[in-house]
């Protein structure tokens, strides 16, 4: 199999995994008593993820084929991510389990990209392909296989090189993931309501970073997007009653690109965004946000309950058009923001106050 690295680096060939190779399920056979130390069973406060856990596996090829001791754990340390051992054992943080909460969706866009992981043996594609690098010249230092670590000692090439495998390694396991939410019966579309609501959270990167092992989650947006449309099609022929599904009715998502700065007179510039919306029955709303300085993002409560605060404007729209356009004129930005701040953030939020989309603020021209 080709991998694409960056444009000016050379295309390597992933080494097939062998037949015999089982240092992956070694590894993960003796990591796992300190992995389950560190961790609990997934039990009656996280019936959902358990329930949909099982669906997954069930509707995965590997299920029925491996002797894998499929679990779901938890641990308890309230950070925003989730990753999976080699033996088909799936850990999600207590912060990103709250966030799933009782939807089956959202349970069901984390699980099927970490059940994805586990049945493409990305651990041990990962593995294979640093080893090729070692052996083509590179200067590997190994962390423990089962931490899924690396020091890169050479050049920057390799760094970008490892970086841009593990991103596309990210990319095909969510393209997987989606397909195998398709079969289970949830709604491919609970992929980027996931991903745009940890965006807003300030969990994971804004900007693509050559040597980044993560996609970004403009990135995602853009690779998957061919992907949301077949697994989508998928579903449909699947569940033509989509409330009917395992996941119900898929989740308002909002797609909304970086916003512009304009200028719209002598020394008078406006914030504009471009957005497209699915699934949306009734509006949305867009706020803007000034701050003194950049800080935390904002929790839920404060943006519902900041109406009255003036360093915020907000306006509403239906979002009807494929490409709908809010912009934010002069008047806006001068008669609703107090000295010493500047415009920093972009949240459109729906009726029941959930967060669809986040965005930061380019500068705005003196």
């Amino acid at each position: 199999m080709l991998w694409a690295l960056a444009a000016a680096a050379q295309v390597s060939k992933v080494p097939e995994i062998p037949s015999q190779f089982k240092l992956d399920v070694e590894t993960a056979a003796r990591l796992r008593p300190q992995l389950l130390r560190a961790s609990v069973a997934a039990g009656a406060r996280y019936t959902t993820g358990r329930q949909v856990f099982e669906r997954l596996v069930a509707a995965s090829k590997l299920a029925t084929t491996s002797k894998l001791p499929w679990q779901l754990r938890i641990v308890q340390d309230d950070e925003l991510n989730a990753y999976a051992s080699p033996d088909g054992t799936v850990y999600v943080e207590s912060g990103l389990a709250g966030i799933a909460g009782s939807s089956s969706g959202l349970w069901a866009a984390i699980l099927s990209h970490e059940i994805a992981h586990v049945v493409r043996r990305d651990w041990a594609r990962r593995y294979l392909f640093e080893k090729e690098m070692e052996g083509a010249g590179g200067t590997i230092v190994l962390g423990d296989p089962g931490l899924m670590s690396v020091e890169w000692t050479d050049s920057g090439k390799a760094s970008a090189e490892m970086g841009n495998f593990c991103r596309q390694m990210e990319i095909d396991a969510d393209r997987d993931g989606l397909s195998l939410m398709a079969k289970a019966g949830y709604h491919p579309d609970f992929v980027p309501a996931l991903h745009h609501l940890l965006h807003a959270r300030g969990s994971g990167s804004r900007n693509a970073s050559v040597n980044a092992m993560h996609p970004c989650w403009e990135e995602r947006d853009r690779e998957l997007a061919g992907g949301y449309r077949q697994a989508s099609i998928e579903f449909a022929h699947r569940w033509p009653d989509w409330f009917a599904s395992p996941g119900g009715n898929p989740p308002v998502v909002v797609f909304a690109d970086p916003p512009a700065v304009k200028k719209s007179a002598a020394k008078q510039w406006e914030i504009q965004v471009t957005m497209s919306c699915q699934n949306l029955a009734g509006a949305v709303e867009v706020v803007l946000r000034a701050d003194s300085k950049r800080t935390e993002t904002p929790s839920l409560v404060q943006l519902l309950s900041a109406e009255d605060n003036d360093n915020e404007v907000r306006q509403l729209t239906g979002c009807t058009s494929p490409r709908t356009m809010v912009a934010f004129t002069a008047a806006d930005l001068t008669a609703k923001q107090k000295p010493n701040t500047k415009w920093t953030d972009l949240y459109v939020i729906d009726a029941w106050g959930s967060i669809l989309a986040r965005a930061d603020l380019p500068k705005l021209p003196r």
